[in-house]
């Protein structure tokens, strides 16, 4: 298992991933298999989504903060339930096949992490099953 360490800037934010995963990648000389990232922690997630232009990934935030506001009546007392709920909407763990060393997404597609209650110091673990 890699893992990789990251350090979030904002409360909620989207941090494309898709460069520190490839790196990973060639470091470890992995080549054809299943790669599970999976994040450790219950008010983070990750996926896989468009990369091209960061206004989808607002999108996204916006509207997460929308369906499930900072502030209600939640029973937590941390104050941050909203962040759990978007951690399980969102999901712990992908995975990505991985062909001649290579990455399996589409054109427009990247990885990240989602932090949801930042900013914070976290981890991304990455493990990879050879074919």
């Amino acid at each position: 298992m890699v893992i990789i360490p990251i350090k979030t800037s904002g409360r909620t934010e989207m941090v494309d991933i898709t460069g520190l995963v490839n790196q990973a990648l060639k470091e470890n000389k992995w080549s054809d298999g299943a790669l599970y990232i999976y994040v450790p922690h219950s008010t983070a997630a990750v996926t896989i989504n468009e990369h091209a232009d960061p206004s989808v990934t607002e999108d996204i935030i916006e509207t997460l903060n929308k369906m499930v506001p900072v502030r209600n009546s939640y029973k937590h007392s941390e104050g941050n339930s909203d962040a759990h709920i978007k951690a399980s909407l969102i999901g712990s763990s992908i995975t990505v096949l991985v062909e001649g060393g290579k990455l399996v997404l589409g054109r427009w597609q990247g990885i990240f992490f989602c932090e949801f209650d930042g900013p914070r110091r976290r981890e991304i673990y990455l493990k990879f099953i050879g074919a």
